[in-house]
């Protein structure tokens, strides 16, 4: 089997186990990504009365097409579970997520998910975060923001069209010493929309698959 072949049925294992956390009449949360095109399958072939929210233009559309419902996120305050996947994953369940450019949505979803699950391939485990972290900018005074983050070095804008919220995407290329202190000091960033940078408090559960394996994972705290 090609590495490649092996990674993506980790990703289908992984969305499937996910897929059971669903029960009927829950309001879902659907994250952005490769991973989370696994879910949505799985999902509405269980045929369950459930509410979605989209982290994205392209998942609501793939949502709809299966036959999910998906509301705009506007009137609900809260949703019962948002599963979604992960670029990164360190050993204290620190995540950098937003490599598709949908993090910032994807935090205020999990933010809003009384459970947040996180579904990873074997190769998203690593020992330590490293960059880039994906940004969400304001393109007002944009470069001041850039030369508040470090340097054009430290915050590379990306090639790519404005999110659906107006953002303009960048990375964070600089070392992650400590991913606490640098989600304060990026968050603290005037034209800093978002970063990619989420704490272990956000996450309820990592599904993990492995060697055709499936582990759920959970952090035994979360001080940050």
């Amino acid at each position: 089997m090609h590495p490649a072949d092996g990674i993506d049925q980790e990703k289908r294992l992984a969305a499937e186990a996910a897929a059971l956390l669903v029960d009927d009449h829950m309001r879902v949360g659907l994250g952005t990504g490769s991973t989370v095109s696994h879910l949505l399958p799985v999902l509405a072939a269980r045929r369950l009365d459930v509410v979605c929210v989209a982290t994205s233009p392209t998942t609501a559309a793939l949502a709809r097409g299966l036959g999910l419902a998906v509301a705009p996120f506007d009137h609900l305050a809260r949703l019962d579970i948002a599963i979604d996947g992960a670029d990164q994953v360190a050993p204290d369940f620190w995540l950098i997520k937003g490599g598709g450019g949908a993090h910032t949505r994807e935090k205020i979803v999990a933010c809003a998910a009384e459970r947040f699950v996180v579904i990873v391939s074997s190769d998203k485990l690593v020992d330590r975060l490293t960059g880039p972290v994906p940004l969400e900018l304001l393109g007002f005074g944009l470069e001041a923001t850039r030369r508040s983050i470090g340097s054009d070095a430290a915050c590379k804008l990306r090639s790519a069209p404005p999110t659906p919220d107006g953002g303009v995407l960048a990375d964070y290329t600089g070392e992650i010493e400590d991913p606490h202190a640098l989600a304060c000091r990026l968050a603290a960033t005037a034209g800093v929309v978002e970063h990619g940078l989420f704490p272990p408090r956000l996450v309820s559960e990592v599904v993990v698959a492995r060697q055709g394996q499936v582990e759920h994972l959970y952090p035994t705290s979360s001080p940050t």
